[in-house]
């Protein structure tokens, strides 16, 4: 029998890939990837001539059977999303809980995600908190706002740019204007920055410089 390897890749810093994902990728059989053409230039980038083949959500429901057969035959087989760790808001969970059934080893090396860093500089407290990764586009989206607005617990969720002031807009409705948050973008790259604030505050800033990059929200817990 096989393996299958979980394996984080940068979020932004090519020199945050780790020996051992480098190695692991090296070695495997085969490379499951979430856009062939974004990782084919960081396995360049590393030297890295392993196999690869798309695995993505649109595709996973289908695929998964076919790779846990794979392994169970012999294959060792690496999973990698665009960016980060795999199954945190990215494909995995599917993969990961098939070849638990059918009694693969799992392994799922320590490595890069965004909301890590985003948390603890954010300097909200992060002794328990909560990661609620993409908010839900419409449907149960208010049903979601009105529960987290509650939550005592520090709440990270991850956000696109073009839809950012919609969410801090909403934020100051259901949460309050002021409600403590941060917001930090582009993380590990040349223009990283985190906005720290009241979500008014915050609000503020991004109306008057709209933002670009990937973006992870902090919000402080309910006092």
């Amino acid at each position: 029998m096989g393996k299958l390897y979980l394996v984080p890749t940068p979020i932004g810093n090519l020199k945050d890939m780790t020996f051992r994902a480098v190695e692991v990728l090296q070695q495997v059989d085969l490379i499951l990837a979430e856009d062939t053409r974004n990782s084919g230039k960081l396995l360049k980038h590393f030297n890295i001539n392993t196999s690869m083949q798309s695995h993505h959500m649109h595709n996973e429901h289908k695929t998964t059977q076919g790779i846990v057969q794979r392994i169970l035959a012999g294959d060792t087989i690496a999973l990698i999303s665009d960016a980060g760790t795999p199954a945190i808001s990215d494909p995995g969970f599917l993969l990961t809980r098939a070849c638990v059934d059918a009694g693969i080893e799992v392994d799922c090396l320590p490595g890069a995600t965004a909301f890590v860093p985003a948390l603890v500089n954010s300097g909200l407290p992060n002794d328990k908190f909560v990661f609620e990764g993409f908010l839900p586009v419409k449907k149960g989206r208010q049903t979601r706002l009105k529960v987290l607005a509650e939550e005592s617990r520090t709440v990270i969720l991850y956000e696109s740019p073009h839809k950012l002031i919609k969410t801090l807009t909403q934020f100051s409705e259901y949460f309050g204007s002021d409600r403590s948050i941060s917001v930090s973008r582009e993380l590990t790259k040349l223009h990283e920055e985190t906005i720290r604030g009241t979500v008014v505050e915050v609000l503020a800033h991004y109306e008057n410089k709209p933002p670009k990059g990937e973006l992870v929200i902090v919000v402080a817990g309910k006092k």
